[in-house]
């Protein structure tokens, strides 16, 4: 155990608080994840309903695609003018003003009775979770930064799993298919807004918040490099996620012959949890490394994908994907873990609203282009089989922009020093390995960031 003491063991955390050598209480941090899994599981509520609605409306696949297509675009809107108003205004402002627009928007789909509904809902769904993914994240961070960035990497997983699934069960086997699911919603998220208003606020109100509102991506210079590594492989797992969204439980239906809607929703689930789970395994381990082994898990479970496919196999299907989870929340938690901790807490939101932006891009335009492509194009099969090619391309992409850090870290490790070089770096090197796998100039953490 190492009990050297130097200058930069003592120095305060970075965002300023004095160490009190108390951790903080698991309920500070349960609240904003649990805010993130019920807006994540309520996106993903609606994808088993899409065939009753079908029938009920008499829509073709391409008005799904439509709906899909709305709510993502709401999504990256959202991200871009409200993704760093809470660095200005405070988190509580922001995530209030969320739960009251996600509640309105449980209120209009439950009362839907036709696709112009459903599309003005699944706004409101895109509006709410965008403006305040940047703020959740942003909250967890500010309660603890390690714990946070592990509940950041954690909970769309889940909450885009358990929804599906949710959803799933509740309308094959529970009256009012197109109704219940959003009252539940409604009862969590007013339970989750009574939290949020007894809440104390951890940032201080500052000026600046109408410029904030100004759509811009701008990034801290020292965090540029950071983002252009995990950039790509965000995209990649994001449009697996997009994969399992659009063409997954029509795609699981086919292959197993099973109009239920919970085999439906099952890909989606099995795909959340394996990503969760390898999430929380994986937390002490490298992000480059994380990164690299998502890329590896993504293109074999494509290829597996392909091979179910062909031979009509619904158990290679559910192998496939849940080795697809694994890569889905290595990749996330690998991109998450190498930007996210090295972000000043004035600057949180607003990084994780671009990290969001790279997601839902990657989530929304294949997924868009595959609905075209299955009515206009290929029909499901030959158009699953394009897509899970595409998945491979992105990730052997990724693998290319992750090759320049690998280089870079390698370099800064065996010269072992430049003109980059600070006391706190040199101290962050001393104090765990970790800390190498990012370039020199932006290896500030401390022993306790690293772990």
């Amino acid at each position: 155990m190492n009990t050297h003491s130097s200058d930069t063991d003592r120095m305060p955390p970075p965002d300023g608080r004095a160490v009190t050598g108390r951790r903080p209480r698991f309920a500070s941090l349960l609240l904003p994840a649990s805010i993130l899994v019920s807006f994540l599981a309520a996106s993903s509520a609606p994808t088993p309903l899409y065939a009753t609605y079908a029938r009920t409306w008499h829509f073709s696949p391409i008005t799904t695609t439509v709906v899909f297509s709305v709510y993502a675009v709401a999504v990256l809107l959202a991200l871009l003018v409200l993704g760093r108003l809470s660095d200005h205004v405070g988190r509580r402002p922001v995530l209030l003003a969320a739960l009251a627009v996600q509640t309105i928007a449980m209120v209009v789909l439950t009362t839907a009775d036709g696709v112009d509904a459903l599309l003005i809902g699944r706004a409101l769904q895109g509006i709410s979770t965008g403006g305040a993914l940047g703020a959740l994240g942003a909250a967890m961070l500010d309660v603890d930064r390690r714990r946070g960035t592990v509940a950041n990497a954690t909970a769309p997983g889940i909450g885009t799993g358990t929804g599906a699934l949710l959803s799933g069960l509740l309308v094959q086997y529970l009256p009012a298919p197109t109704h219940l699911i959003y009252l539940v919603f409604v009862g969590v998220f007013v339970l989750q807004g009574i939290g949020v208003a007894l809440m104390p606020e951890a940032t201080t109100r500052k000026p600046g918040a109408r410029a904030a509102l100004v759509p811009r991506l701008a990034m801290p210079a020292g965090l540029r490099g950071p983002v252009l590594a995990a950039a790509p492989i965000l995209f990649a797992v994001w449009a697996l996620a997009g994969f399992y969204g659009s063409l997954g439980p029509a795609l699981a239906r086919q292959l197993s012959g099973s109009p239920s809607a919970v085999v439906g929703g099952l890909g989606f689930f099995l795909l959340a949890m394996a990503g969760s789970l390898s999430t929380v395994a994986l937390d002490h381990t490298r992000p480059r490394t994380v990164m690299l082994l998502g890329i590896a898990m993504l293109v074999v479970a494509m290829a597996g994908i392909l091979l179910a496919i062909d031979r009509s196999s619904t158990v290679g299907f559910c192998a496939g994907t849940v080795v697809a989870g694994i890569g889905f929340g290595a990749g996330f938690q690998g991109g998450i873990r190498t930007v996210v901790p090295l972000a000043a807490p004035h600057e949180r939101a607003g990084v994780l609203s671009v990290l969001y932006l790279v997601c839902y891009l990657g989530m929304g335009a294949p997924s868009v282009i595959a609905g075209i492509s299955v009515v206009h194009g290929g029909g499901l099969v030959g158009t699953a089989r394009a897509y899970a090619l595409f998945v491979v391309l992105l990730a052997l992409a990724a693998l290319v922009a992750l090759l320049p850090t690998s280089r870079s870290a390698h370099s800064a490790t065996t010269s072992g020093a430049g003109p980059d070089r600070s006391p706190h770096t040199a101290a962050g090197e001393r104090n765990n390995d970790k800390c190498h796998d990012v370039p020199t100039r932006i290896r500030a953490c401390t022993e306790a960031e690293c772990r």
